[in-house]
């Protein structure tokens, strides 16, 4: 393979200790499960590709420089090439890694933001609730509107993509709610940072789900953001931080098991053991917490998960999130969920494992490539002729109705444990307020 950056230093520029990066054997068979390569058949915008620049720059022989780092940011991490690839190579943590060195890339401004966001939000989550609360003002006072007149096209469409701020936030608690029926197992819950702000009722659906089928649920009040967004994007002192914080949470709260209902959010705490591995206080116990995570699907398929008594009269299909299929072999467990449903008719759709275009912030630094991911799933969800799309994931849910509402068909999108609530008829006995 030529090499476009060659440098004249034989110094290493990149310290990587990963094995991963010596593990490709450059056979391909990641390229056309690679979203960005599909779109522009570019060998550098393809797993491989973006590998062999990462041990060009740990070996010397390019620079890091705006064009390198392009390469690497125009990735989204979807993880689709893992599942591809017959050597096993993670190639998640070679792009995590490399971009940890990189730093952040962009204008000024746009690093201020993410460092912003990054370091001094998301760890915070009464700080999130506050920005929630002000941007939820903002659309309920008209701001919006008069705002949106004034913006140009790109700040325009990216106002237009904002979710709307729901009334009440789900709120953690010290109490322990109780399993309905026979107790057979205690679990833990993440409230998660935009699960709480942004999707009150879905947390509320996974608690009342969890009791249903016999579980008592601790939210510990004491838990923070996971830390994902900050890892995929290079910032891992935060990232270290909040995952100490979580650990401490959960593991002093003697559970069977730590439920997580968003992929992304699941996907890396199932990696704080790789994350704090130079952590001598917190290295074991970071192995022996992320054992104990699991995805909701997950959890009720192990645990057996009760028939739902109550018919949904509904035409499905299913969108498997990136960091549920990709990062976390989850793909039968939802299917067999919602197939229990009765009433329930479901339809797999064509590349229900390939990425939406959400990638956590990605649409919005990259809104191009997104879009162009977007509209092809748009167009696979319309060939289903299903009502509705279940998508167990904070960033898919806002995308996909984005997408709904961009480009058609005009469905209804519902995180899984939506549907769960109604085939249960579960109590509205609110966790939230």
């Amino acid at each position: 393979m030529s090499d476009p950056y060659t440098s004249t230093t034989s110094q290493p520029i990149i310290k990587l200790d990963i094995p991963e990066l010596y593990q490709c054997v450059h056979c391909g068979l990641c390229l056309n499960a690679c979203p960005t390569y599909r779109v522009l058949h570019i060998e550098s915008e393809s797993p491989r590709g973006r590998i062999h620049l990462v041990r060009a720059a740990a070996e010397g022989r390019v620079e890091l420089n705006e064009r390198f780092a392009s390469h690497l940011n125009l990735c989204l991490m979807c993880r689709a090439c893992e599942s591809a690839c017959p050597s096993g190579v993670h190639y998640g943590r070679i792009a995590e890694a490399a971009r940890e060195q990189l730093g952040p890339s962009g204008s000024l401004l746009a690093r201020a933001a993410a460092n912003f966001a990054f370091t001094s939000l998301l760890p915070h989550p009464a700080r999130l609730r506050t920005l929630a609360r002000l941007l939820r003002f903002y659309q309920r006072s008209g701001l919006d509107r008069v705002v949106r007149k004034l913006l140009p096209a790109r700040l325009r469409e990216m106002n237009s993509m904002l979710p709307s701020v729901p009334s009440r936030f789900f709120k953690s608690s010290t109490e322990v709610l109780p399993a309905i029926g026979k107790t057979r197992a205690r679990v833990g819950v993440l409230s998660g940072c935009v699960m709480t702000v942004l999707f009150p009722e879905v947390n509320d659906a996974t608690v009342r789900v969890l009791r249903q089928n016999g579980c008592d649920v601790v939210v510990p009040q004491s838990q923070v953001c996971c830390g994902a967004l900050n890892v995929h994007n290079g910032e891992t002192t935060a990232a270290k931080r909040m995952a100490r914080q979580n650990i401490d949470a959960f593991l002093g709260a003697n559970l069977d098991a730590v439920i997580v209902n968003a992929a992304g959010c699941g996907a890396a705490m199932k990696e704080y053991g790789h994350l704090l591995r130079d952590d001598p206080a917190y290295a074991e116990r970071a192995q022996i917490f992320s054992r104990s995570v699991k995805d909701i699907s997950e959890f009720l398929a192990e645990l057996g998960a009760v028939t739902p008594p109550h018919r949904v009269e509904l035409t499905v299909t299913y969108q498997d999130p990136c960091h549920l299929a990709h990062g976390q072999k989850v793909r039968a467990q939802p299917r067999e969920l919602l197939k229990a449903i009765p009433g329930l008719k479901f339809t797999e759709m064509n590349g229900s494992d390939r990425c939406c275009g959400s990638a956590g912030i990605y649409n919005l630094t990259h809104p191009e490539m997104s879009q162009e991911l977007l509209r092809e799933k748009m167009e696979s969800i319309a060939q289903t002729g299903a009502q509705a799309v279940i998508a167990p994931n904070p960033g898919c849910m806002l995308q996909l109705r984005y997408g709904a509402k961009r480009y058609g068909p005009p469905v209804k999108v519902f995180h899984l444990m939506d549907l769960l609530e109604q085939a249960y008829g579960a109590d509205k006995d609110s966790s939230s307020g």
